[in-house]
């Protein structure tokens, strides 16, 4: 079985409001929930677990219920998915999700961003698919904006760099051998982790529109995407 953690433990702190970010609507309809429907269109049968600070998971509940969306599973399996609580770091939050899914399993496991609504259904299959054979592949898309390097002032050739998106896809004893180490802050996605660990990553073509949405302006973005 192929498993993702969604993690979604933002508190709108850069979106300037007191609903955290993942909560906001976009299209009538949060933006946490399209996230998850969109893995669900890519299969019905893939494990989602969903990663939320416990103080956020009342409130999500209600949500559920406002927009007749599926409550959470007390187990796994069905066309639903789990729950899980949200740790002092994404690192923490991933080591969270991953305990959720058996020692024993075989497969791929993805982590996703949970304000991330706009990934294709064709770049989360391509990531799944590379990572059974690759066991650690990440979507990427190209930098186009020039890029300046603060402390020589100098300009950096873009060509050299790429955005980094999610879902990063591993296979899973990968992923959860990784996530033993001891945290660092060098720690920023779980591509780093497993890098740390030894294992060189893979990247594959991403989707511009597979936005990050963290502030006002994103919002209208995804407005437009919608």
């Amino acid at each position: 079985m192929d498993y993702v953690i969604i993690v979604a433990g933002g508190k709108g702190l850069r979106m300037g409001g007191d609903v955290p970010k993942q909560f906001l609507p976009v299209g009538g309809m949060p933006v946490l929930m399209r996230t998850l429907q969109r893995f669900r269109e890519y299969s019905a049968e893939l494990q989602i677990i969903l990663v939320l600070p416990r103080e956020q998971q009342d409130y999500w509940r209600e949500l559920c219920q406002k927009y007749n969306f599926p409550l959470p599973s007390e187990g796994a399996g069905g066309g639903s998915y789990l729950l899980a609580d949200g740790g002092e770091t994404r690192f923490h939050s991933v080591q969270n999700g991953l305990r959720l899914v058996p020692d024993d399993a075989e497969g791929v496991v993805g982590v996703h961003d949970g304000v991330r609504p706009f990934v294709s259904v064709e770049v989360i299959r391509r990531c799944y698919h590379e990572a059974r054979i690759r066991k650690a592949v990440i979507p990427v898309t190209p930098v186009v904006e020039t890029l300046r390097h603060i402390p020589t002032k100098k300009n950096v050739l873009r060509s050299n760099y790429c955005l980094v998106q999610t879902p990063q896809t591993f296979d899973i004893q990968l992923l959860k051998a990784a996530n033993h180490q001891p945290y660092t802050e060098a720690f920023t996605d779980d591509a780093s982790v497993v890098e740390a660990y030894g294992h060189e990553v893979s990247m594959i073509d991403g989707n511009r529109e597979n936005i990050k949405i963290t502030t006002p302006f994103d919002l209208k973005i995804a407005e437009t995407l919608v």
